[in-house]
């Protein structure tokens, strides 16, 4: 299983990238966020990666950051959502936007996707309304925006590694971002954070 590459942006298309690893040119499956985020070619690019098994297909996809990978795993959960509606609802939505369609069950958000028609979009939605809550931190309508990446993404995944849900870690770090400062230390993140989980 491949979780992550990291190596230089050898070329990109439409709905792919090449990266090269040592020599060895990796062809990924983005969505267009993702795509965008991934800079110029030639640079220095990490990448998150999720690998498809099939009888007659190895399929690679990738994402700027790990929460879409996660995102991209609870889609395609939903009966009828594929690799590539999954991809088309991240290249249409930002995280953020998918969370609050979720959190409303604003199926028509999630119709903006190409390939994903109303019927669809209603399915997603009242299918991972409660799910989403474990990975966004939805909780009583309101949304906690989950960290991506930085002392805080650092904090967050801490805090889940020593068994709190991604949804109380999220919140957690938040409240101990907004209480420290923006450039608070990743050390002094995660002791507040324990403190306003612990309570």
């Amino acid at each position: 299983m491949i979780a992550k590459l990291t190596g230089r942006l050898d070329s990109s298309g439409a709905g792919h990238a090449v990266i090269d690893v040592g020599g060895v040119g990796y062809l990924v499956e983005a969505s267009a966020r993702t795509l965008d985020a991934l800079g110029a070619v030639g640079g220095e690019v990490t990448i998150h990666t999720e690998m498809l098994v099939g009888e007659d297909f190895l399929r690679l996809l990738g994402f700027a950051r790990a929460e879409e990978r996660d995102w991209f795993r609870l889609l395609t959960s939903v009966q009828g959502v594929g690799a590539k509606v999954a991809l088309a609802i991240l290249s249409a939505l930002e995280v953020a936007d998918l969370q609050r369609a979720l959190a409303s069950g604003d199926s028509a958000m999630i119709a903006r996707a190409n390939g994903v028609g109303p019927k669809l979009a209603q399915r997603i939605a009242h299918e991972l309304k409660d799910k989403a809550g474990a990975l966004g931190g939805i909780a009583g309508g309101g949304t906690v925006a989950v960290p991506a990446a930085g002392p805080m993404g650092d904090a967050v995944a801490a805090l889940t590694g020593l068994g709190f849900k991604p949804g109380e870690a999220s919140a957690a770090v938040a409240a101990a971002s907004d209480e420290l400062g923006a450039g608070a230390s990743l050390d002094a993140l995660v002791r507040a954070a324990l403190k306003k989980a612990a309570k």
